[in-house]
């Protein structure tokens, strides 16, 4: 189980640090570096695939219409929000990028509750409120809802329900739903570099290398994910997903200089107790179940 931690921060810990290797790339324009990220990502997952032998088994399981169209699904819904997150890490909203992860918790229990019938406890209603006054609290401050962050939320959290839905594991999942918009990916790099506008062997040896580097820090991280999913239990899997956002909060202020005032202060407060009471409630219910409840993720 030592290991299965282990494994889980790591993971956590370099989904944390991600803004840091995207400000390498400030110049590159986000969607090269998704572009980058798709194409990377599926080689580099294929190839562990084909190393490990297990191309027979992702084949027989992976191409039928039923699960391609669930994976196709998955890899847009995946490809808008690495888009949408490493366009905002670079236009300086990195702590509006990590409200967005800290907020998907709670729209991800929501979205169970919506879609797939789920029921909450009475308790954990009251987080899902709390959080909203949160966000409200931010638009009404700055004239406009934080769309950087609920853009990220809703598209992991609908990523998430589909992933739920999905009858793969999260290594063959996630070749399957790169390979599928893989061919986009690849057609796009391929006319911005005959366009002119490629990145790719014209910005530096540097460059080249953080580009191919994009489909490593892709998935090393969710390999270790994997397989601390295995060992270590689902309630320590919860408190463990809030390291990310919090890391990439601490970067954006205290490396990138991020404006964070009273008013961001405090709606970031709201939300944070929000997410104190989610997991004291999740928490007690582990340890005590009186009436179990399926939730989203769980």
């Amino acid at each position: 189980m030592k290991k299965g931690i282990w494994y889980g921060v790591a993971a956590y810990a370099m989904w944390g640090f991600f803004p840091i290797y995207w400000k390498l790339l400030h110049e590159v324009p986000a969607i090269q570096l998704l572009g980058h990220r798709i194409a990377w990502s599926f080689l580099l997952l294929m190839a562990f695939i084909f190393v490990t032998r297990q191309w027979r088994e992702f084949r027989s399981v992976a191409f039928n219409r039923k699960t391609l169209g669930i994976y196709a699904i998955a890899g847009v819904l995946l490809s808008l929000n690495w888009l949408i997150y490493v366009w905002g890490v670079n236009a300086g909203f990195i702590v509006e990028t990590s409200l967005g992860y800290f907020i998907n918790p709670l729209l991800s229990v929501l979205f169970g509750v919506i879609f797939l019938r789920e029921k909450l406890r009475p308790m954990q209603w009251l987080p899902v409120i709390i959080a909203a006054v949160g966000v409200g609290y931010l638009a009404f401050t700055y004239g406009q809802l934080p769309w950087i962050a609920l853009s990220l939320a809703v598209t992991f959290g609908l990523y998430g329900l589909v992933k739920k839905l999905s009858p793969l594991g999260s290594v063959f999942g996630l070749t399957l739903e790169t390979g599928i918009v893989f061919p986009i990916a690849l057609i796009y790099l391929i006319a911005a570099q005959a366009g002119g506008s490629g990145e790719f062997l014209h910005d530096g040896l540097t460059v080249d290398l953080l580009l191919v580097g994009a489909g490593v820090v892709t998935t090393i991280p969710l390999l270790m994910f994997a397989s601390a999913a295995k060992e270590i239990p689902l309630n320590m899997i919860g408190v463990l997903q809030y390291f990310a956002p919090t890391i990439q909060f601490l970067i954006g202020v205290f490396i990138y200089k991020e404006p964070f005032d009273t008013a961001r202060l405090t709606g970031f407060g709201i939300v944070w107790i929000a997410l104190i009471i989610f997991w004291v409630e999740n928490l007690a219910a582990h340890r005590n179940p009186v009436e179990p409840v399926p939730e989203l993720g769980e």
